[in-house]
Formats: C-alpha cells, sequence, structure tokens
C-alpha cells in the first residue's frame, strides 16, 4: 500500500553534565578545579532523499532519538558530544506538530536539510566558576534537556501537471507513454491505490513531472473511499488535466464525470479550481462520431477550459496535448508550493510555567516547587557563598521573587523549597 503518512517520536539528545573535579597530583598540595564541559547532545536532522517516494520505513519504526552528550571528566576533559540522527524522506513531506496540527517544515522547494530538533548544550565543568573570592567551587552546570516531540509526517506530491478523473479513463496509460513511468496498466473497475509520477521530457533541456493522481469518485472530498488520500496529492500542482472517456466506454457521460470531478476538488479546496485545466478527451479511436467531443467543447470552452481530444492507446493527439500543457506552464509561476512554518520546537522556559508558588495556611510557609527548581537546587551548592548568590540570582531572574510579593510575604516570613527553608529578607 502506498505510505504517504505517519506518526512518530522524536527526541535530540541531552547536553552532558560538567564535571566537579579538582587537580590531584603529587607535589601539587592545593590543586584547582579542573572540572570539564559536558559535550552537546546531538540534533535530529531531516533531509530529502530523491531516490525515495513513500514514507513506508516511518511506519513500521516509529522512535527516533539522538544520541546524550557525554559528562564532562577529570582534567578539563570535555565529554563528546551526541550522535545526529538523520531522518530521510521524500521531496514533498511535510512535518506538522501531532497536538496542535500546525506545520514545523515542509521539505519542499530550498528545504532541502533542516535540523528540526536541536540537541542540549552541555553543561560547563567546575573550572568556569574558580574566582579570586571562590577557588574551589564544588558545582558545575548540568546540561540542557533534550527536546522531544510527536510529529505527523504527510507526504504531498510535487508535479507540474495533475492528470485527474475516474478511474479507467487512461491516466496510466497516457503517463506511460509521455513520460519515464511504467504504471501497471489494466482493464480495471477499481482504481490505482498510488499517485504515479513521470517526467515529460521535451526538446530544448526543457520538461516537466506529471502525476497521475488515483481515480476520484463521488464523495472522495468527504473521505468516502481514499479520497483524502488522493486529493492531498494534488495541492502542489499547477495545472489540471481532466481525462474523461470520450466514448462512454463504461456508461458514464463524460460531461458530467467533468462536472463531478470538479465538484469534489472544490468541496475539497476551492482553490483548486483557479488552476488551469485542460480536458483531455481520450479513447477517440473507438469513437463512432466526433459528436460527444463537441458536446464537451460547446459545455466548458466557453469558460476558458481547452477540450482536446486524444487516444492514450495509439497516440493520436497526444503530441497536441502535451504541447497545450507546455504552453501553459510557461505562462506560470515556477516556483514550487511550500508550506509556511507555524510551528517551532522550543525549550521549556525556566520561567513560565516551570514553579508553582502559594502559602500554606497549616504551615504558615509560602512554598515554591516545581521541576525546574528541584533541578536547580540539585546542582547549586547552597552553602558556599558563590552558590547562594546564584541561587538568589536564579530566584530573581525567573520571577520567583515577584510572585512571593503578589502573594503578601513579608519580611521575616519563612520560605519552603523542597528541603531547604530560607527567612525571607527584603
Amino acid at each position: 500500500m502506498f505510505a504517504d503518512r505517519a506518526r512518530i517520536y522524536i527526541r535530540s539528545g541531552k547536553g552532558g553534565d560538567g564535571n566537579v573535579s579538582f587537580r590531584r597530583e603529587k607535589y601539587v598540595a592545593n590543586g584547582g578545579p579542573d572540572g570539564g564541559d559536558g559535550g552537546k547532545g546531538g540534533d535530529v536532522i531531516v533531509e530529502v532523499d530523491d531516490g525515495m517516494n513513500m514514507l513506508t520505513d516511518y511506519r513500521h519504526i516509529r522512535k527516533y532519538c539522538a544520541g546524550d552528550g557525554e559528562n564532562g571528566g577529570r582534567r578539563n576533559c570535555k565529554g563528546k558530544n551526541g550522535k545526529d540522527i538523520v531522518l530521510r524522506v521524500p521531496a514533498g513531506t511535510i512535518f506538522r506538530d501531532s497536538e496542535s496540527g500546525k506545520v514545523i517544515v515542509d521539505m519542499s522547494g530550498d528545504n532541502r536539510r533542516v535540523v528540526l530538533l536541536t540537541g542540549g548544550k552541555g553543561g560547563l565543568g567546575n573550572q568556569h566558576y574558580a574566582t579570586p573570592r571562590m577557588q574551589a567551587p564544588k558545582y558545575a552546570q548540568p546540561g540542557q534537556g533534550a527536546l522531544e516531540l510527536t510529529v505527523d509526517l504527510e507526504l504531498k506530491v510535487i508535479a507540474d501537471v495533475g492528470l485527474v478523473g475516474y478511474p479507467n479513463v487512461g491516466k496510466s496509460t497516457l503517463l506511460s507513454v509521455v513520460s519515464n513511468a511504467r504504471p501497471e496498466i489494466a482493464n480495471y473497475h477499481f482504481t490505482t491505490l498510488s499517485p504515479h509520477l513521470g517526467v515529460v521530457d521535451l526538446d530544448g533541456g526543457t520538461g516537466f513531472v506529471m502525476a497521475d493522481i488515483p481515480g476520484l469518485i463521488e464523495g472522495a472530498a468527504e473521505g468516502v473511499g481514499l479520497g483524502h488520500d488522493f486529493l492531498r496529492h494534488i495541492e502542489r500542482t499547477k495545472m489540471l488535466v481532466h481525462m474523461v472517456d470520450a466514448s462512454g466506454s463504461e456508461g458514464r457521460n463524460p460531461v458530467e464525470d467533468v462536472y463531478a470531478i470538479n465538484k469534489e476538488l472544490e468541496q475539497y479546496d476551492k482553490e483548486l479550481l483557479s488552476r488551469p485545466q485542460i480536458i483531455a478527451a481520450n479513447k477517440t479511436d473507438i469513437l463512432t462520431s466526433d459528436e460527444p467531443v463537441k458536446k464537451l467543447r460547446a459545455e466548458f470552452e466557453p469558460s476558458g477550459i481547452k477540450v482536446m481530444p486524444i487516444s492514450a492507446a495509439t497516440r493520436a493527439g497526444v503530441d497536441e496535448l502535451i504541447g497545450e500543457i507546455r504552453k501553459m506552464l510557461t505562462e506560470l509561476r515556477s516556483e514550487t508550493l511550500v508550506y509556511e512554518s507555524e510551528f517551532t520546537p522550543v525549550r521549556e522556559s525556566l520561567s513560565s510555567g516551570s514553579f508553582n508558588t502559594y502559602y500554606d495556611q497549616k504551615e504558615d510557609k509560602f512554598v515554591v516547587e516545581g521541576p525546574k527548581i528541584e533541578k536547580m537546587l540539585g546542582y547549586t551548592n547552597l552553602d558556599s557563598e558563590k552558590g547562594f548568590t546564584f541561587f538568589q540570582k536564579f530566584l530573581e531572574d525567573n520571577g520567583i521573587i515577584d510572585e512571593l510579593k503578589a502573594l503578601g510575604i513579608e519580611e521575616g516570613d519563612t520560605v519552603r523549597l523542597y528541603g531547604w527553608e530560607f527567612e525571607y529578607l527584603q
């Protein structure tokens, strides 16, 4: 089955922690701090692979994690950086945040290699905190946390021309005779299950990409059958070629077929109807008269939609059709439709949502708690002057003092932070 959607979990690497150590050598009585820095965490990178046309791999393996940075070592040894992980996808793949549905990146156009999630920075070793007043710091900086995200991958094929029409009208046959594509062709009464892309080579080194969009049926825009799975692949095309069975061999009216397909396009995305269209009236080799082609022209050419009779089986009229497509494409913009980014993964801020302050009436104490507070206390030596100064600055910089003031704290009140209690002084 054609795989054009997948949901995966991705995680960048955590930064390695800085090391707390001191130089210990023979004949060196009081060696200074020599704790090394932690290594950087690995990035999650997305890269376009022109040899891929499906997302099959991501339907089977759903978790992708970059390597964590190594912790710093003694003697100023820096930890190794974590290994990056590269996700290779076909051109036209869109990454969305699964929770909000917003676009993170569209791997189209110039987006060939993108860092999706950055690894955490490595923490600084205790050698960086030595000062004339604090020559033996007993704390180091922890590594920056990893970024993690659940993302939806959605492939929207990149083609200049989209071939649309009911099943069994000859789209696959046309694509096979004008391009390098080799779709399976047979007289099926059900639709092809995947889009086929073909490059149409023209004189002068020019050409274009044509996509055989699987046959649409009534109700496709509401998701009947595999409607949504097919319609998404029309979104990037610059123009549409409607193929109809002019002979009516399937028992359908070609004029009604065009209206039915246009109705599905309009219900899915009204903008699709504003794109240039050509009607390719196929199977003229089995027509007994040109009356069906005349009816199509009378119905649609007054509104600017050209009708061209062809026979994909005998190639009659095919060169004229390709020439008209080429002419229309030269008049259209050449840029590929690229969806703008709407969502940027960021690490949790130390200030917003990372702590909670409240007044405990039973114990008559103000309480500050939260994961960032607990982590900060884990790497801060409050028994040292330097560490306590860092602690006070942390409370101020992250708005915790302002929160306590808003709760009505006064001088002499007690503040509790997990296993620590402090008297508040203004």
